[in-house]
C-alpha cells in the first residue's frame, strides 16, 4: 500500500519539500508519495483528523501553521514544545505525533560544513528572534556553547526569546549588531533580510576576525551578499540550502523507514530549481 505524505502550508506553491523527498522515494524504490497541499488556517484541524484517521502516514508542516500544529497533535516532542512549533508529524498508534527538526537541520549541516566547529567556538551572534532563531539557538544551547547572543529589530521580541530559552542567550539591541561581530565566533542570520524580493541586511562586518563562522539560512539567492562580504573578509561562510535538507531526514525516516542521506548530486538538484525560478 502506497505511504501517502505531504507538506501544508498556505501558500504552498513555493516548497521544494517535494523535490527533496521526491528523490529519495524514487532512489530508495519506495512505494511512496510526497505532495503539496494547501491548507488555510480554518482547515488545519480536519486536515490533521484525517492524518490521524490514517489517509497520510505523516508529513511536513510550514508557515502559518507551524504553531497551532503543536496544539493539535497528541504528543509534541521535547524539541517541538521548547520550540513553540511543530514541522513534522506522523501517525502511530492511531495518535498523531509532532517533532521540530529545524535545530537538528542546522547543527547536521553545521557539523559537515565546518568539522569541529564547536570545538573553537565560544560565542555565537544571531540575528533575528523568529521561529528559526529559535530553533537555532536552543541547538546551540544544546551543544554547550557558553554566550549567545540575540539581536533583533524588535528589541522586545529578542528579550522574550532569550528569556523563553534561558541563559546562555542574551539579548541586546539591534544598534549593537556591527559592534557585536568582533566578539563573535560564530554569526547566524536567521531574518528574510537578504532574500530575494526583501531588503537587503545592513551588518557592516569589518570587525569580521578571519576564521569566524558566518552562516545565512537564506537559500534564495544561494550566495547571498552577506556570505560573499564574509568570505571576501576571511570568513568561513555557511549557506542555508543544507539546512533546508538536513532538517527533511528525520521526517523521512520516521515515514518509510529508511535514513536518506544529503548527496551533492541532491542539492544540485535543488541548486539548478532555485536558478530557474
Amino acid at each position: 500500500m502506497t505511504r501517502r505524505c505531504f507538506v501544508i502550508g498556505h501558500p504552498i506553491g513555493h516548497s521544494r519539500s517535494p523535490l527533496i523527498h521526491g528523490a529519495w522515494i524514487a532512489e530508495h524504490g519506495l512505494d511512496g508519495s510526497y505532495d503539496r497541499i494547501d491548507v488555510a488556517p480554518g482547515e488545519l484541524a480536519a486536515f490533521l483528523a484525517r492524518v490521524r484517521a490514517g489517509d497520510y502516514a505523516g508529513g511536513n508542516v510550514t508557515v502559518p501553521h507551524k504553531e497551532a500544529a503543536l496544539r493539535l497533535v497528541d504528543e509534541a516532542s521535547e524539541t517541538a514544545s521548547a520550540m513553540g512549533a511543530v514541522n513534522t508529524i506522523w501517525r502511530e498508534g492511531g495518535r498523531l505525533h509532532g517533532d521540530n527538526t529545524d535545530a537538528a537541520g542546522f547543527l547536521a549541516h553545521l557539523d559537515m560544513s565546518v568539522p569541529g566547529w564547536a570545538d573553537h567556538v565560544r560565542t555565537a551572534l544571531i540575528l533575528g528572534a523568529g521561529g528559526a532563531a529559535r530553533a537555532i539557538g536552543y541547538g546551540l544551547k544544546a551543544r554547550g556553547l557558553g554566550r549567545i547572543i540575540l539581536v533583533n529589530r524588535s528589541a522586545a521580541r529578542a528579550r522574550e526569546l532569550a528569556l523563553a530559552l534561558g541563559s546562555p542567550l542574551e539579548a541586546r539591541d539591534w544598534s549593537e549588531r556591527h559592534d557585536l561581530v568582533a566578539e563573535a565566533d560564530l554569526i547566524v542570520n536567521t531574518t528574510a533580510l537578504g532574500m530575494k524580493g526583501q531588503p537587503p541586511l545592513e551588518l557592516d562586518l569589518a570587525g569580521l576576525r578571519p576564521g569566524t563562522i558566518v552562516d545565512d539560512i537564506v537559500y534564495v539567492p544561494l550566495r547571498t551578499a552577506l556570505l560573499d562580504e564574509a568570505e571576501r573578509r576571511g570568513g568561513v561562510i555557511v549557506d542555508g540550502l543544507g539546512m533546508l535538507l538536513h532538517q527533511a531526514v528525520p521526517g523521512f525516516t520516521r515515514w518509510f523507514g529508511v535514513t536518506p542521506a544529503v548527496t551533492p548530486a541532491l542539492r544540485a538538484r535543488l541548486e539548478a530549481d532555485i536558478l530557474r525560478a
